[in-house]
């Protein structure tokens, strides 16, 4: 019995992580979570292009003169 509580102990968080990817998986919610994470990818692009437009738009520049 002490072996059972020292490997709950040790491994809790990896138990929790494969429940909830289990149960995420059996709901079908990957398609919502998959369409979050590329909502939120998008909006760091964004914000990221916002703050740094004359870098963007070399880094662009150069890429299409490349072609």
């Amino acid at each position: 019995m002490d072996n059972i509580g020292e490997f709950l102990k040790k491994y809790r968080g990896a138990i929790i992580g494969i429940i909830i990817a289990v149960l995420i998986f059996v709901t079908k919610l990957y398609n919502l979570v998959f369409v979050i994470a590329v909502i939120v990818v998008g909006a760091f692009i964004g914000n990221y292009i916002q703050n740094n437009k004359e870098s963007v738009k070399e880094k662009i520049k150069n890429f299409v003169d490349k072609m």
